[in-house]
């Protein structure tokens, strides 16, 4: 059963425009996603984080397409990836080695620990990249994976490549006790730059100092407080920015949705060369699993010499 306090993304502005911010707190999107993998605890955790992650950078961008979030490393878990759609359908997978992971857990002593997503994933790169499909430039934000925290790498992005003043706090919480249920969540807060941007009736000192205090708010929230299932985002953000002229300017709700086919698996299939087509056989049929809902097709090899 859904929640209506979370699987939001709520959008805010502070100081008559001065700053921007978002806040999503996910909870049934997870399980969605979830459900359909049945990964290790540690992975699972990882990927809603990650999830989170997304949304709140797809929130703040303008596009009508594609919105991916991929990590990919050299450790036990070598990619995650979470995508949003601009009608604010998200699904996401990982890949990941399941010997390493328990040989990674034995060598850290990390047995009852869950990881930060850092560590599972090792060195290598985070990407954001928007396609608005046909006849449009792809966009795309790369960083490496440098940070304790997938917040901090994040951070690093934004410091190195965007150079916008971001402040960005993420929560994940695992199952505990008879719950089974992962839960996710993030804020986010960005200068506005002043000139050809915001007009505030402020010097530059106070001005800054004015988002150092919203900093500091924002690394007083609690994870009580942002899975208090009671509380609403909008509630949350006043306890932390009433003194700063909030202004709640939109709230979106997500929910998972995959976008494969027996279709467009087909017509990828059908590009293969006959002899690709052919290995792929194994007693007269052609196997296939999405990585992101795990639905399994199945196609006679015929079906492909015909076409």
């Amino acid at each position: 059963m859904s929640n209506k306090n979370f699987d939001t993304c709520v959008s805010f502005s502070l100081a008559k425009g001065a700053f921007v911010g978002r806040i999503v707190r996910l909870d049934k999107v997870l399980q969605d996603i979830l459900q359909k993998h049945q990964y290790p605890v540690n992975v699972s955790t990882a990927l809603s984080e990650t999830s989170a992650l997304a949304v709140l950078l797809s929130d703040a961008l303008k596009y009508k397409g594609l919105f991916t979030l991929q990590l990919q490393g050299n450790g036990p878990v070598s990619v995650l990836v979470a995508d949003v759609t601009s009608e604010h359908k998200i699904r996401a997978c990982a890949k990941f080695d399941e010997e390493q992971l328990c040989k990674a857990k034995a060598l850290r002593k990390t047995e009852d620990i869950i990881e930060q997503v850092p560590h599972l994933v090792g060195g290598g790169h985070m990407a954001f990249t928007v396609d608005q499909g046909p006849n449009t430039d792809l966009y795309q934000g790369l960083v490496d994976l440098q940070g304790k925290t997938l917040s901090e790498i994040a951070l690093r992005y934004f410091k190195l490549s965007e150079q916008i003043d971001t402040a960005l706090k993420l929560f994940v919480k695992a199952p505990q006790g008879d719950s089974k249920s992962f839960f996710a969540a993030g804020i986010m807060l960005q200068k506005v730059p002043l000139k050809g941007g915001v007009e505030i009736d402020t010097d530059d000192s106070a001005y800054n100092q004015m988002f150092d205090d919203a900093k500091a708010f924002i690394l007083s929230l609690s994870e009580n407080e942002m899975f208090n299932s009671e509380l609403s985002s909008e509630e949350i953000l006043y306890r932390l920015f009433h003194s700063l002229d909030l202004e709640i300017t939109k709230e979106t709700s997500y929910q998972f949705a995959c976008r494969c086919s027996r279709e467009k698996l087909f017509s990828t299939l059908s590009s293969f060369k006959d002899e690709d087509i052919r290995d792929m056989v194994e007693d007269g049929k052609i196997c296939a699993t999405c990585h992101f809902c795990s639905e399994e097709y199945i196609f006679n090899e015929d079906e492909f010499v015909k076409h």
